[in-house]
């Protein structure tokens, strides 16, 4: 009988608690080899969480905005209302992600939102009730716009890159324009051809399914997997030295150099100033965003697909948001937000003029080339003022601000339309805060570095 029991024992390894371990933990560090530098493909890799996160976006989901009123009898401010709730859920959450971001990195906060936006998006392809809705996508949109949107694929972007961190910032804020591009075409059509539950239900398995990449690709910071930022050289413990050293190397002024904390960055005047821009500029441009289509659609007589098609037309040209970074390495980015301003201030003011395809594709195309860089430079000029350590916690402190313009600009758009039956008093609005976005920010200089106890 004894034998027997030792033999049973013997099965499986004495250890072989540990062993399995072990054999996770390789699992979970191993990582797909690359003849280019690692932090591209973590870059390029979050991109596919931003696909699906902009499902719940202003521009996509006020794509489809009619088509869910007129089925369920909702007004368009209730659906209005819903999108800013979930955009102002991010803002408040925003600043506990962003600790987290810096402190254990977007490794596991990623696939956590594309789990948790999956299930909310399969569910809002059953709803029968407002308040059903409201929740789905209030929770869906406030986890998954830090975790896939903004914050985390940004503090990825400035952890992982120095010298070329503009243009890694200006992919990171080109994924979620050009993905809204892809996803209003998949979801408008599959909308009208099968019905808007069935593009929710359809995009939130994707969702499910994008957890498995993220999970594999996505690292905390190059040093924890023997790189340095911008790929300069594998850490050595003989030469360790001398190759940081050369890693700092930079053409950008030495000022950017230095890492704040958020305490530090919050008694600066330049913080609150960079604050109130991205406030009245994002109101601005989400109250255009989100009513875009409908808009065409009324004013212009342009079919649902062909309203969403210039809507496409003027995402996919936030392509000219690389141009916009390599002009923020020559003029700085606080300059290219004063012209970005100005533009779109020149661009809004056009829309009162649109009245068929023609003029409404030629507003999409300035409206895509302007608002390219609104976004993405602001967090530039966070990166140059205050550096990388604490970027996740200062990208947190901002999101508010951001959240609160979204939200008011979904919101104040179609309450706008709702009581006057048009949406020019919400052109009109646009135009002016854009012009006032160009001075906030011409006042918003470079501050002086903080003074510190030396030992």
């Amino acid at each position: 009988m004894n034998t027997v029991t030792d033999h049973g024992l013997q099965v499986l390894p004495a250890n072989w608690v540990e062993n399995t371990l072990t054999l996770l933990h390789r699992a979970l560090d191993w990582r797909p080899a690359t003849p280019f530098y690692y932090g591209w493909l973590i870059l390029f890799t979050g991109a596919l969480g931003t696909f699906v996160a902009t499902t719940l976006a202003g521009v996509v989901f006020g794509g489809i905005q009619g088509l869910i009123s007129e089925e369920m009898n909702w007004s368009r401010s209730a659906i209005g209302i819903t999108a800013a709730a979930g955009v102002w859920g991010s803002g408040l959450i925003a600043p506990f992600i962003g600790k987290l971001a810096d402190r254990h990195g977007p490794r596991w906060l990623m696939p956590i939102g594309t789990v948790v936006l999956g299930g909310c998006l399969y569910a809002l392809g059953g709803v029968t009730t407002i308040w059903q809705f409201f929740l789905f996508a209030v929770i869906g949109r406030a986890i998954s716009q830090p975790l896939l949107i903004g914050l985390v694929p940004r503090t990825v972007a400035v952890n992982f890159f120095d010298r070329r961190r503009n243009l890694a910032l200006a992919f990171s804020g080109l994924f979620r324009p050009f993905t809204s591009a892809i996803n209003i075409q998949i979801i408008s059509n599959v909308a009208v051809a099968r019905g808007w539950r069935t593009s929710f239900r359809y995009l939130g398995i994707v969702s499910l399914i994008l957890t498995i990449p993220l999970v594999i690709v996505v690292r905390r910071r190059p040093e924890d997997i023997g790189l340095l930022p911008d790929g300069a050289a594998p850490i050595d413990s003989s030469t360790m030295e001398n190759r940081a050293g050369e890693s700092r190397i930079s053409p950008r002024p030495a000022a950017t150099q230095v890492d704040w904390t958020a305490k530090e960055v919050m008694k600066t005047r330049a913080f609150w100033l960079i604050a109130l821009t991205s406030l009245v500029s994002v109101t601005a441009g989400s109250g255009i965003g989100f009513n875009m289509v409908p808009y065409f659609h009324e004013s212009a007589n342009l079919s649902t697909p062909q309203a969403a098609g210039i809507l496409s037309v003027s995402t996919f040209l936030s392509l000219a948001s690389l141009g916009w970074g390599a002009l923020a390495d020559k003029f700085t980015p606080r300059l290219c937000i004063i012209a970005a301003m100005a533009g779109a201030t020149m661009a809004t003011m056009y829309l009162l003029t649109v009245s068929n395809l023609a003029t409404a594709y030629i507003f999409g195309v300035g409206w895509g080339l302007v608002s390219a860089g609104s976004d993405i430079l602001i967090y530039m000029v966070l990166a140059q003022y205050f550096g990388r350590n604490a970027y996740g916690t200062i990208s947190g402190m901002l999101r508010p601000f951001e959240a609160g313009g979204l939200g008011l600009g979904m919101t104040l758009g179609t309450l706008c339309y709702d009581l006057t039956g048009s949406y020019k008093l919400l052109i009109l609005g646009s135009v002016a805060a854009h012009a006032v976005a160009a001075v906030l920010v011409f006042l918003a200089k470079q501050p002086a570095e903080p003074r510190r106890a030396t030992t």
